[in-house]
């Protein structure tokens, strides 16, 4: 898709590299069941960094504005998939830093989070890049895409 809003272009981008790094994951430690610890830490902090850096950033900045130029159902829909997010990565997380380590029983978990977390995220990237990207180019105007642009890629 080609966005005329740099706010989009970079939610874009960041969403393009979650898919490249959700299909790797899903593929290592999809049906064969893989162990790479490396791998496995790598998807941890990246997650992490989404649910602060991204889904912040949705929440504190673009929801609201797209909640007042009337696409509020949207706002909630996402904010509450944002929550489930939370709830798989709360469950992911410990063990994905404990990767390293873990046993035959924690990798089977590990998988077994990081397997909801791919089809979470994949489902919600889905949903952002059909449905709020748009509603973004709608809400924003040159400046304040400019100034939100700015304070995203400085966070």
């Amino acid at each position: 898709m080609n966005f005329t809003r740099q706010v989009n272009r970079a939610l874009d981008d960041d969403h393009r590299a979650a898919l490249d790094l959700l299909a790797r994951v899903e593929q290592t430690f999809g049906r064969g069941g893989g162990r790479d610890a490396a791998l496995a830490a790598s998807f941890g902090r990246q997650v992490e960094l989404d649910l602060s850096r991204h889904f912040g950033f949705e929440e504190r900045d673009l929801f609201p504005r797209i909640t007042e130029a009337g696409a509020g159902d949207l706002a909630t829909l996402l904010l509450e998939e944002h929550e489930t997010i939370r709830r798989v990565a709360a469950e992911l997380l410990p063990l994905a830093r404990a990767a390293s380590s873990l046993d035959d029983a924690g990798w089977a978990a590990f998988r077994r989070s990081a397997l909801e977390m791919v089809e979470r995220l994949r489902a919600h990237i889905d949903k952002e890049t059909a449905a709020l990207l748009p509603a973004i180019d709608d809400a924003l105007d040159e400046d304040t895409d400019r100034e939100l642009a700015f304070a995203y890629a400085a966070s």
